[in-house]
């Protein structure tokens, strides 16, 4: 189904032994602790754990010829350290990748096996922002962090990214950083103007809750549903659910006018579902959206071992290479 401006809402195709292999992934998952942060000791503890196994990472990189570089942009007196891994020949675009890990744990590194197969099958360079986390930054300046990154790269004195075709891709947290440094960008028409698209997975658009987060049942899968509410306001301390509301701080309020085609997926079992399939209404108003909920999927399916996963990711993939090529042409 499209609507006026190209926006496309579509099921996605799964057989029943994908939903069959889903579905008994989902009975793992269920005997899993939920994922809840009720303070500032765990996420510490989490990041702890992260990056001790992240030791020897340059490995993976070796195996497939390429190595990444750290390096830290500044602007405006911000400094921002990127992680830039980049193709063996020459980049055809360029993706600005937002990590997730629900704002308060997580580097830009923990992407490297998607951002591997991006730089491999789209011919792209990738570069990872490995903002401030809110464990110990006031959620401003994480966001002020991505916006950073974004201008660095979108400006047209970067070497990184001259002449080329920019991609922003975000899941879950990033997919909120993602969406909320593309309404910023519009105090800069022709930084937004450099952007060919965005690919969000599973994003956090409304911090006071959508609907399917408020009434998400004690059962949810990963994500400790009933509690997010409180997580958001945790998040956000000092706020007012109006405040909250501002965008870009929920994104999903936001004024889509000259934003870029886009891309979403959310699970069917997320209590984020309803943050996706809201945005995508508003963003189709302005630009092509293509949207997808996926049957039976918990929040984060596109970690898991499934050949609904695999499908998910060669289709955005496809969807990447077509974008560049598009504005190549």
């Amino acid at each position: 189904m499209m609507n006026s401006n190209g926006g496309m809402k579509t099921p996605w195709p799964a057989g029943e032994l994908e939903l069959e292999q889903v579905r008994n992934f989902n009975k793992k998952l269920a005997w899993l602790p939920r994922f809840r942060i009720r303070n500032r000791i765990t996420p510490r503890v989490i990041q702890a754990l992260l990056q001790s196994s992240q030791i020897g990472g340059a490995g993976k990189l070796r195996k497939h010829g390429l190595k990444a570089e750290r390096k830290v942009i500044d602007v405006g007196g911000v400094s921002v350290p990127v992680r830039i891994i980049r193709p063996r020949g020459k980049a055809k675009g360029v993706v600005l990748d937002f990590h997730g890990g629900g704002w308060v744990i997580g580097n830009a590194q923990m992407n490297d096996s998607f951002n591997i197969a991006m730089v491999n099958i789209c011919n792209v360079t990738v570069v990872s922002v490995d903002y401030r986390l809110a464990s110990s930054t006031p959620i401003e300046g994480v966001m002020e962090d991505c916006q950073c990154a974004a201008r660095w790269l979108l400006n047209d004195g970067c070497e990184e990214s001259a002449g080329l075709p920019v991609i922003v891709v975000g899941e879950s947290a990033g997919a909120h950083l993602a969406a909320a440094t593309l309404l910023a960008l519009r105090q800069s028409p022709g930084l937004l103007q450099r952007v060919s698209g965005a690919l969000l997975y599973y994003g956090v658009y409304d911090l006071t809750g959508t609907a399917s987060v408020r009434t998400a049942p004690r059962e949810t899968l990963l994500l400790d549903g009933p509690g997010m509410v409180e997580a958001f306001r945790r998040l956000t301390p000092g706020l007012n659910d109006q405040q909250r509301r501002e965008p870009p701080l929920s994104p999903l309020y936001g004024d889509f006018t000259g934003f870029p085609p886009a891309l979403m997926f959310a699970g069917e079992l997320d209590p984020l579902r309803d943050d996706t399939l809201e945005l995508a209404d508003r963003w189709m108003k302005s630009a092509p959206v293509e949207v997808h909920l996926l049957p039976s999927s918990p929040h984060g399916f596109i970690h898991f071992p499934t050949t609904m996963a695999d499908t998910v990711l060669a289709y955005s993939h496809e969807w990447i290479t077509a974008r560049i090529d598009a504005v190549a042409h």
